[in-house]
């Protein structure tokens, strides 16, 4: 009786030691960073002989070969190309019955199921690590500087990549960066554009492509480009305690039409002066025409200058600065007419007479 007990506690020892080991791993799945690390969980509570195991480590969905640990040693050349210098064994943990792996500059494509199975004296055992998401907040923008002519239109490029969808994005801004202040030209926040919250000098000029949104694509448009417009935009984006951004550099900024329309009136209105001068001066003898030509002399600059500043309006002014120098040019023929009743007392060569 008490050999057939002390057989059945030596069965117990020795199937405790050498068949009974569990392979245990982590209570979940995991969750990591992009380009970060990871610790994939696989240990055994009964320490093993390090000589006589073998870990093995691949991915279920393609059998590929992680890592593997055999005759004492790390196999690194037995890797996959992939995994080559970024999965380790904590090789002085081995001994302790700790198979565990870390895996360093996680990509994207890591996401998925790990098994680590673990041979000891013909016996063998497994556990499964899951990583379930791997967190990302990719943001690119334009490689090259943008190039656009005053008035015009023009696209500045942000696209994310996250493993958040553009709607549970927590916000996107648009500032120019300057070197006093950050100007605030667009906001994207709790999936709503806040077009209010643009500064004054991008307000009604900026907007997102809705449409785009929902893949990712948060290009900025900006309306009718001014010359202070040049400078560099950064695009900023804010997701599940992630943070990125991407700049813009908008610069060379050329002259449009407009411009161009501009600098001529400002030319003609001096030159028409000059000429109608001289033609008062060394024209006709008629009174009627001599008149005329005065009157001219004094209504053409103003009309040439009030049509200048209505269309710097468009493409460069503020309305206030549009009112005041369009009642500038609009008042002066308007004294012109107040003071005509007092012209008799005037000098005659006051009227090149």
């Amino acid at each position: 009786m008490h050999f057939l007990q002390c057989v059945l506690m030596l069965n117990f020892i020795i199937s405790d030691d050498t068949l009974g080991f569990i392979v245990r791993g982590p209570s979940g799945p995991l969750v990591v960073r992009l380009g970060g690390s990871v610790i994939l969980p696989c240990y055994v509570e009964t320490p093993l002989v390090a000589e006589q195991v073998k870990v093995v480590w691949k991915r279920t969905d393609s059998e590929t070969l992680v890592h593997l640990y055999q005759d004492g040693e790390s196999r690194a050349e037995a890797q996959q190309q992939d995994y080559h210098d970024r999965a380790h064994f904590f090789t002085d943990q081995i001994q302790h019955g700790n198979f565990s792996l870390r895996l360093d500059n996680l990509r994207a494509e890591d996401k998925g199921v790990y098994r680590c199975k673990v041979y000891s004296q013909k016996v063998a055992d497994k556990t499964l690590v899951e990583i379930k998401d791997v967190e990302r907040l990719l943001v690119s923008g334009s490689s090259r500087s943008i190039s656009a002519s005053v008035g015009e239109d023009v696209t500045l490029n942000c696209s994310v990549d996250s493993h958040i969808t553009p709607e549970h994005i927590e916000e996107v801004s648009w500032k120019k960066t300057d070197e006093d202040e950050d100007i605030l030209v667009l906001l994207f926040q709790n999936n709503q554009t806040l077009s209010d919250s643009s500064d004054e000098r991008y307000r009604d000029r900026v907007e997102f492509f809705t449409d785009e949104i929902p893949k990712g694509n948060f290009s900025l448009r900006l309306k009718s480009v001014r010359t202070e417009d040049k400078g560099v935009y950064m695009c900023q984006v804010f997701a599940g305690g992630l943070s990125a951004n991407a700049t813009a550099d908008l610069e060379q900024l050329g002259f449009s039409w407009l411009h161009i329309t501009v600098l001529i009136l400002c030319i003609i209105a001096p030159v028409s002066a000059l000429l109608l001068c001289w033609l008062v001066y060394s024209g006709s003898e008629n009174q009627e025409t001599r008149l005329c030509l005065q009157v001219c002399l004094f209504l053409c600059p103003f009309i040439t200058m009030l049509l200048t500043s209505i269309i710097w309006h468009f493409i460069e002014g503020s309305l206030y600065e549009t009112i005041s120098c369009c009642m500038l040019y609009i008042l002066g023929p308007l004294r012109l007419f107040w003071v005509t009743p007092l012209a008799t007392d005037l000098p005659g060569w006051f009227f090149f007479k």
